[in-house]
């Protein structure tokens, strides 16, 4: 069964998410409250674009464009680690380029097992046991999994060939390549029979190397005619070039000469975008073998013999052949065969330039980010751009008060309170952290995360040390007790008989006060005698 052939797609991947870290207490018969044992989240798995020699074509990623990577697994308790999500290993052919959909080259992959990491996976978040500290014993969060990188990648086949057969439409390109191979192409009585690139091995002498059959090409190919940069990428990695001459063609407003310039004109006009090795020519600047195909038909070797003389005096190696007869492709052979030889003898003689290390060392006065001042409605609008914040940001739980407040020691500790303050940021400012929405939040330098509140944040009152109290302690506490209830009750007592007495020494001056009060008395009982 054929095969589709797709040499282009865009691709969309993204890498696994990391796993969430564990808050846990560790709880065991005998040891109440043994210490935080949650555990961390596990990796994301990376995507990964590696070339596979069993692989020829990119139509899995065109019927399928959406890939992701596994994600990390969750922290748990006792320790127990979430799983990394592991590599997913997309096969592409050998040659394969990887770009932006802006036309960004990212990796040229030549060579079996090549390896490219087009979407890192998320980092796993930490669990509270590795969260602890001496001043932080029980952490109460743990901090979440980061989210794995998504990429829309563009991959585009370049066929790795030593020699490419260029030529317009029905010159027998792909009866030439089905002479000289053992490849077999689709060949047929009008024009694009060819619609995608053809690869045959052919042996001369010693010399064994490939030949690329490609889609006929027309003039304005350079800027998108016909199949356009369909074609010719598929030819910026060969060494020589063999223009195929059509010697019988039925359009009466061509020639081989003029066919000739214009396959150069296109060539010369067409951008190579790779330099595979840092050494590649232009096309029009590639050794070139010029084959004046069907020699065989009428009139076909007079016209041969009437512009070979034209051809060599402007400086072309000519060969007459028949793809039908095979004749002159012995010696077309090895002319190919020399041309392959030539340039891998040159590749050989470089000096071979060993691998350059680049070494980026952060500058002095790199903080690890940025404050960019921005305005939004009249107001000012402080945003922070750094990875350390950025990151900080995706791994804290906002719903925990003491996720906050860890949240908050970071920044004040990578000198970002500093840097708003210099920055002339005021309490109640909007600050905002990271690019686009980002996170968005009210500046207040006094306030306190939630650990603070409960007492000091990381600190736990389970932990604290508790003893039981002997016999004699118990006795020396009841006996306080006594003691003071006794002491209670005495002032009490006290405060009672003191009323009293302020009562009576009250009542006493009232009646010295009033002495209308006896002498009433007096009289009744004057009266009643």
């Amino acid at each position: 069964m054929a095969t589709e052939f797709i040499d282009r797609v865009t691709l969309h991947i993204a890498g696994g998410d990391g796993g969430n870290g564990c808050v846990s207490i560790r709880r065991e018969k005998f040891k109440p409250l043994g210490g935080p044992d949650g555990a961390n989240g596990g990796d994301g798995g990376d995507v990964v674009l590696e070339v596979d020699a069993q692989t020829t074509t990119l139509l899995p990623y065109h019927r399928s464009p959406h890939r992701r990577a596994a994600h990390g697994g969750i922290g748990k308790g006792d320790l127990r680690h979430g799983a990394d999500g592991g590599e997913y290993v997309l096969p592409v052919p050998e040659g394969t380029v990887v770009k932006t959909k802006d036309g960004e080259v990212l990796a040229d992959l030549v060579g079996h097992g090549t390896r490219y990491v087009a979407a890192a996976g998320g980092r796993g978040g930490l669990g509270n046991a590795a969260l602890a500290s001496r001043k932080r014993k029980a952490p109460g969060f743990a901090l979440l999994g980061i989210p794995g990188e998504e990429r829309s990648l563009v991959l585009e086949i370049k066929t790795m060939a030593d020699i490419a057969l260029v030529g317009f439409p029905s010159a027998g390109k792909s009866s030439l390549i089905a002479a000289m191979s053992a490849a077999r192409p689709k060949i047929a009585e009008y024009p694009f029979t060819t619609l995608v690139p053809n690869l045959g091995v052919v042996e001369a002498g010693g010399t064994r190397f490939t030949v690329a059959d490609v889609p006929g090409l027309i003039p304005g190919a350079a800027e998108g005619r016909g199949l356009g940069l369909e074609f010719l990428r598929h030819v910026e990695r060969c060494a020589g070039l063999v223009h195929v001459i059509d010697l019988a063609t039925w359009e009466t407003d061509r020639d081989p000469v003029n066919d000739l310039r214009a396959l150069e004109a296109e060539l010369a006009d067409y951008a190579v975008d790779i330099a595979h090795g840092g050494d590649l020519l232009p096309l029009d600047e590639r050794p070139t073998l010029v084959a004046l195909n069907k020699i065989d038909v009428t009139d076909g070797r007079e016209m041969a013999d009437l512009v070979r003389p034209d051809l060599e005096a402007a400086g072309y190696r000519v060969f007459e052949i028949s793809a039908v007869s095979h004749e002159g492709l012995r010696e077309l052979a090895f002319a190919m065969a020399g041309l392959v030889e030539a340039e891998r003898a040159r590749r050989e003689a470089e000096p071979e330039v060993p691998e350059r290390v680049v070494l980026r060392p952060r500058a002095v006065d790199d903080k690890g980010f940025r404050i960019a001042v921005e305005h939004a409605g009249g107001e000012p609008v402080y945003r922070i751009l750094g990875d350390k914040p950025e990151r900080w940001i995706l791994q804290t739980d906002f719903a925990n008060d003491e996720a906050v407040g860890y949240l908050s020691d970071r920044l004040d500790r990578l000198g970002i309170e500093a840097e708003l303050f210099r920055a002339g940021a005021v309490p109640g400012a909007t600050v905002v952290v990271g690019p686009g929405d980002g996170v968005v939040f009210d500046w207040d330098p006094t306030m306190v995360g939630g650990a603070e509140l409960l007492g000091g944040r990381g600190s736990d009152t389970r932990f604290e040390e508790r003893t039981r109290a002997t016999r004699r302690e118990r006795k020396e506490a009841f006996h306080e007790r006594m003691d003071a209830k006794a002491a209670t009750r005495a002032e009490f007592e006290a405060e009672r008989v003191a009323e009293n007495a302020a009562r009576e020494r009250a009542a006493r001056a009232d009646r010295v006060d009033d002495p209308s009060q006896g002498r009433g008395d007096g009289d009744g009982e004057d009266g009643r005698s």
